[in-house]
């Protein structure tokens, strides 16, 4: 049974959700799902943008189907060849051979190396190539490393439709509202499209950049996404989170406490950190448990907030291994400009702070607040703490 959108009276979604997978990319945590998406142009000629992942594919050929009707395929475009939106490449052509593909001569080099063969009909395309279907005139333009090398994104000249490959997606299914307009995106859909931005493509902010700048040259009316909702309303805002999280700038002024403790002496300094920074006035602090809390949301938070601190336990003369995975993820995804203050614990020889410090020098312009707050075994009075509290809550004002 096909389940088709219009999303106008000549684009359909034919793209669909999968609730059942557990790990993104086999790493990412997605309680809520997430989609695949695909869209047909019925115009003089037929454009199918994209296919979807092997997990939907029933779904999607069905949506396929319905929607072409009699009609054949005249076109496959290509944005990016990830499994997740170029599985079924392969098993498309075979039912509509009378497809041309079209995408980047990266993106024909990877068709060949996930299928061994090519289409028999390919059209590569570069920066500014048009593709005229009847009334609508597609435009291709160049997104390398957003976030694979291969990657381009499609204007429709005519409606300001950007098909926008990977850029302005976001996890979590859809539920038959299609739109970012009929679901609470602010409340229940952006931490999931933070989480989503800034673990997949948060590397790379000097490409998204590069897109951001084109795309503010394009009369853009409408975002179709490979992932998430479709957006037609207040699209200045989202895209104006993307350029926020791409420049490495915090998104709120705000303190993130994270802790990783063995037996939970350092966790009790940090909480009693978070209560020292409320009494001078800070709101809104967020603590986690790095023993508990998944990496890809410790990230985000980190890139959310302007102001960090981390609290660790000494462990095997090192850092406890959860914060020390952070750093190492934080360092992955060019973290940058956050003022952060430092809480070390140890009963014999305390070193993690030392350690800490180390590692977030070799980022880019992060300001260390203080002298480490150091505790021996376990916090006895707030003497370690005070001093730094002072700074960190001044650091703020």
């Amino acid at each position: 049974m096909h389940n088709t959108q219009n999303i106008t009276d000549n684009l359909i979604y034919v793209g669909a959700s999968d609730r059942r997978l557990a790990l993104f990319e086999n790493i990412y945590p997605i309680a809520r799902g997430v989609s695949y998406n695909s869209y047909l142009l019925r115009d003089e000629k037929t454009v199918l943008f994209d296919t979807t992942d092997a997990s939907v594919a029933h779904q999607f050929f069905a949506n396929v189907e319905h929607a072409l009707g009699s009609r054949g395929l005249d076109y496959l475009v290509v944005h990016h060849m990830e499994p997740d939106h170029a599985a079924t490449l392969a098993d498309l052509l075979l039912r509509h051979p009378e497809a041309t593909v079209v995408c980047t001569a990266k993106a024909a080099q990877m068709i060949q190396q996930f299928f061994g063969c090519q289409p028999e009909k390919l059209m590569t395309v570069k920066e500014g190539d048009t593709l005229c279907c009847g009334s609508h005139t597609l435009t291709f333009t160049m997104a390398p490393m957003v976030h694979w090398p291969e990657v381009m994104m499609t204007f429709d000249t005519t409606t300001g439709t950007l098909f926008s490959a990977d850029a302005f997606g976001t996890f979590g299914a859809l539920s038959g509202n299609i739109f970012a307009d009929e679901v609470n995106f602010e409340q229940e859909w952006i931490n999931d499209a933070r989480r989503y931005y800034i673990n997949i493509v948060g590397k790379y902010g000097v490409q998204v950049q590069n897109v951001l700048k084109k795309a503010a040259t394009l009369p853009i009316k409408m975002i179709c996404p490979l992932h998430g909702p479709v957006w037609r309303k207040n699209l200045g805002w989202f895209i104006d989170k993307h350029n926020t999280w791409s420049s490495y700038e915090p998104e709120d002024k705000a303190v993130v406490i994270i802790y990783g403790s063995v037996y939970g002496n350092t966790e009790a300094a940090a909480m009693r950190m978070a209560t020292l920074l409320a009494q001078r006035g800070i709101a809104n602090i967020k603590a986690y448990d790095a023993s508990h809390t998944d990496m890809s949301l410790l990230v985000a938070e980190c890139f959310r907030a302007s102001h960090i601190v981390l609290a660790a336990s000494t462990y095997n003369n090192g850092i406890f291994t959860p914060i020390e995975n952070l750093l190492a993820d934080l360092k992955a995804h060019a973290w940058q400009r956050r003022t952060v203050a430092l809480i070390e614990n140890g009963s014999w020889a305390p070193q993690s702070g030392k350690l800490m410090r180390t590692e977030l020098e070799q980022m880019k312009d992060i300001t260390i607040v203080g002298d480490t707050a150091t505790l021996k075994s376990a916090l006895h009075d707030d003497e370690p703490l005070t001093a730094l509290a002072e700074a960190f809550a001044a650091s703020m004002k």
